[in-house]
Parts: C-alpha cells; sequence; structure tokens
C-alpha cells in the first residue's frame, strides 16, 4: 500500500496495512545522519550564507519560487522519511522570507526568526524572536502575503514532483498558516493583547489570515493536494491563547468555511496546535477539521488525555500525536516502548490513528530512543493490531 492511501484510510477511519507515520518537525542530525542522509545544506543555511552577497533578498525570493531548486531542497528530507516509514513530508507554502537580518529572517507574516545551532550535534533550529511590526498602524503598511504568488504552488508542486519520483512512499502535504500563530507572532503577544483590546483591528488581522488560508486551500485543493496542513497554535500548557468567546469570534469561522471548501474538492484538512485545547475541542471538530496533531501530552491538565480524548470523539476525528518530547529525550527505553505500545494498541483499531511524537524529533533525542519507538512500529502497527 503506498503511503497517500494509507494516510487517507486511516484518517476516514478505515483500516490500512499498518500504522501511518508523521512528524511535523525532525530537526536531529544525529538521527539523520545516523539513517546515512546528509545534513548541514538546506534551504536555511543557504539563506544564512546569503548574508554576505548583495541583492540576496531578490536571490533568496528566486530560491523558493523555483520549484526544481526546491524539489532538489526536499529529495534528502524525503528519503529520510522513507528511511525510517515516515509516510508524511511536508512542502513550506507560506512562512518564506521578508527579508534576511544577522542570524536569521523576518518572515512574510512579519515573525523575526532566527537560526540557532544546537551545540549537541550542529543541527540548526529555527526559532520565534518575536514581532517585527510595533502596532496596528505599522500592520497596515505591512505588504500582506499574497496567495497567489507563483511561489505557493511551486512549493506544492515540487513536493508532489519528489513524492512521485519516489513511487508514493511518501505522501508530500502543503503546509500553510493559520488565523491564530500568524496573527499575534507578528506583533508579539504583549502587542498583539493590546491589539485584541480593539475589536475591529483584530478583525481586520484575523480576516486578512483567514482570506490568506482560505484561497491557498482552495488553490491547493484544486491542484490535488489530498491533505494540507494548517499550522495554527492555539494554546499554552495551562490552556488557550484568547478566550473561546474570542476564537469563536476570530478563528472558528474561518476554520469551518476552509474545512468546508477543502471538502467540496475533496481534500481533508490536517491541524497542528499545541497547547491544551479541551475548551475549544468541541468547536475543533464542529469546524470539520479531519485530524489533529499532536494532542501535546505536557500540558497541566490531566484531562487532556489522548487516550479520554478518543473515547469522546474517536469516531469524529483522527488523533495524530502523542509521545512525549521529554521522555524521548530523557526516558528510559522500556517506558517510550511500553507508551507507544499503547498508543498503537489502544487507538489504531478501526483506523483514526496516526503514529507520531507529541510534538517534533528535537536534537535531545538519542538514536537508540529514536529506534526504539521505530521497532514499536514495526511490531506493533501493522493491522490487525494486536491486543494489549
Amino acid at each position: 500500500m503506498d503511503a497517500p492511501t494509507r494516510v487517507l484510510k486511516a484518517i476516514n477511519h478505515e483500516e490500512p496495512d499498518r500504522v501511518p507515520a508523521f512528524e511535523s518537525a525532525f530537526t536531529n542530525n544525529t538521527i539523520m545522519e545516523h539513517y546515512g542522509i546528509p545534513t548541514g545544506g538546506g534551504l536555511t543555511s543557504g539563506i544564512s550564507a546569503l548574508k554576505y552577497l548583495p541583492f540576496k533578498d531578490r536571490i533568496a525570493n528566486w530560491a523558493v519560487s523555483n520549484q526544481k531548486f526546491l524539489a532538489k531542497g526536499y529529495t534528502d528530507y524525503y528519503e529520510f522519511l522513507r528511511r525510517v516509514k515516515i509516510d508524511i513530508g511536508i512542502s513550506l507554502v507560506t512562512h518564506t522570507q521578508r527579508k534576511i537580518i544577522k542570524g536569521g529572517i523576518i518572515d512574510e507574516f512579519g515573525r523575526i526568526m532566527k537560526f540557532e545551532e544546537y551545540e549537541g550535534d550542529g543541527t540548526i533550529i529555527t526559532a520565534y524572536h518575536g514581532g517585527y511590526l510595533k502596532n496596528f498602524e505599522e500592520y497596515e503598511s505591512w505588504i500582506r502575503p499574497d496567495p497567489h504568488e507563483p511561489k505557493r504552488l511551486a512549493a506544492y508542486l515540487a513536493g508532489k514532483e519528489v513524492q512521485e519520483q519516489m513511487n508514493n512512499e511518501i505522501l508530500s502535504v502543503p503546509a500553510i498558516g493559520g488565523m491564530m500563530e500568524p496573527s499575534w507572532e507578528a506583533f508579539g503577544f504583549e502587542r498583539f493583547s493590546r491589539i485584541l483590546g480593539h475589536p475591529k483591528q483584530a478583525k481586520k488581522v484575523f480576516d486578512d489570515n483567514g482570506e490568506l488560508a482560505l484561497e491557498l486551500t482552495k488553490i491547493l485543493a484544486d491542484h490535488g493536494a489530498e491533505l494540507i496542513l494548517i499550522w495554527d497554535d492555539y494554546g499554552f500548557k495551562n490552556g488557550p491563547f484568547m478566550s473561546p468567546k474570542s476564537f469563536r469570534t476570530y478563528v472558528f469561522p474561518w476554520l469551518k468555511r476552509i474545512c468546508v471548501e477543502a471538502h467540496k474538492r475533496g481534500s481533508k484538512i490536517l491541524l497542528h496546535s499545541d497547547g491544551d485545547l479541551m475548551l475549544l475541542f468541541d468547536d475543533i471538530v464542529d469546524c470539520g477539521v479531519d485530524a489533529l496533531n499532536p494532542i501535546e501530552p505536557t500540558t497541566a491538565n490531566p484531562e487532556y488525555d489522548i487516550f479520554k480524548l478518543k473515547e469522546k470523539y474517536g469516531d469524529k476525528i483522527t488523533f495524530v500525536g502523542n509521545i512525549s518530547p521529554v521522555m524521548l529525550a530523557e526516558g528510559t527505553i522500556s517506558e517510550i516502548e511500553d507508551y507507544s505500545k499503547k498508543l498503537i494498541q489502544e487507538l489504531a483499531p478501526g483506523g483514526g490513528y496516526i503514529f507520531s511524537s507529541g510534538h517534533s524529533i528535537n536534537p535531545a533525542i538519542t538514536v537508540d530512543r529514536w529506534e526504539a519507538v521505530m521497532r514499536v512500529r514495526e511490531k506493533y502497527g501493522t493491522y490487525p493490531i494486536q491486543a494489549s
């Protein structure tokens, strides 16, 4: 069975040949090199090197708009995913650079992103360093991302090109920004909190990002995207960033429209949101989201538990997660194996589950711990799932 079939069967609550797997980010040079994949290159390093050249912004814009160039950039990463049997690879449709700065970029939403190096193995992590925009007036003068820019479709088609080269052993999924995360991160949370005190200003910011996400969903689905990932963190470890009422006013009407338009065109929506989403879960389901990642396991709320959520919502949404990154970095091999096995045995029967960490694979995770996860999935992740 190929990866697209495997993933879509699971999302449709059917049983594929084995439990599909996903990671929203895999930033670990040590593990990648262990599987024979060269590291140290890629788009981030290339952008960083451009700081020494004239016309650097123009060169970077060319790079993220050229399908052949992008496809070469995806090849090594998708090959790694294929070797470790992760079924979903991401192509980045938004979040591209607007301006290159020392140590990083200002992206098209207005976020300051810096390239940070993990001392252990040199892994480069792109980290948020605050909002570039100081107030609503600066926002109004900021050139908004255009969904029809050629680089959007180029990024998606580059991923599909590599998927086809790999005989569909990877499902390439285009990733776009949502409504919440790009809105507040353009300013930083303190400044954005002031904007929330002015409903007309807040609505303008959320609506701009909603329009962008909606239009991109239509474009990508019309060009055959079977699954679209929306990056849009909604919460802290102890609850949502805003009141549920504010989410229902500014965010969820757009999320519902996005899901409706995707479903009309035969596409599915995978929402990535960290944090404790307990107060928002009914709304997320009602909007029509098909799959949710990562069901963060380290929140402060004991009720935000993937096994309890599965009992209540298991026939309405697919769960994607939720092995704790802390456990993966610091736990014993037996703890990792036992929890991974429990996830598969309790969540995967009947479909509706995709195997994944509870956030991402970071540089602190060692090869032996990662391979422990791999062994469990290989042993217990084939359908029909063995009973515990």
